[in-house]
């Protein structure tokens, strides 16, 4: 299984076989499962072209201490404080139906396997892209960022199933 493949299975495997009302379940305040499928898609997308957009990089300043923070925190502990909202970019809209939501998903999927494949063919050059908390992130650290991001979510998925 491929890494996408994996992402895929984490973040869409308990929604299979869900009608589309349990794509809608949340406590109040709370994304949906389909709000939180689109969030996910919404990453993938902009990291995706950010890479896409890049002509090689080296890193433009170091990281601030919160981004150094923040890293550790993602990557060592695989954490993130409580209370830490998604930016404005990467928040899903107030109603996202189902099908929507796993076909951007899919596309996004699609979109990271087609960047894997065009830069491991490409010249070596070290491609870094900005994450709003992290700092800049090369391609490797993004896919461990979006591996920890569906575990992340997925589970807050299988709550909104249980509940």
């Amino acid at each position: 299984m491929n890494r996408t493949e994996e992402l895929e299975t984490i973040t869409l495997g308990p929604l299979s076989g869900r009608s589309a009302a349990d794509w809608q379940k949340a406590p109040a305040g709370k994304w949906t499962p389909a709000q939180i499928v689109e969030h996910l898609a919404i990453s993938l997308e902009l990291s995706a072209r950010g890479f896409e957009e890049a002509r090689g990089s080296q890193r433009c300043r170091p990281k601030t201490l919160a981004e150094r923070v923040s890293t550790w925190f993602v990557f060592r502990l695989g954490w993130i404080p409580p209370g830490i909202k998604a930016p404005r970019r990467a928040t899903p809209a107030p109603q996202v139906e189902a099908a929507d939501a796993e076909r951007r998903f899919r596309e996004g999927l699609a979109r990271w396997t087609a960047l894997e494949t065009t830069l491991a063919a490409g010249p070596s050059l070290t491609v870094l892209v900005k994450h709003p908390r992290l700092g800049e992130l090369d391609l490797g650290e993004w896919l461990r960022f979006h591996a920890w991001h569906c575990r992340h979510h997925a589970k807050q998925i299988r709550q909104r199933l249980a509940g």
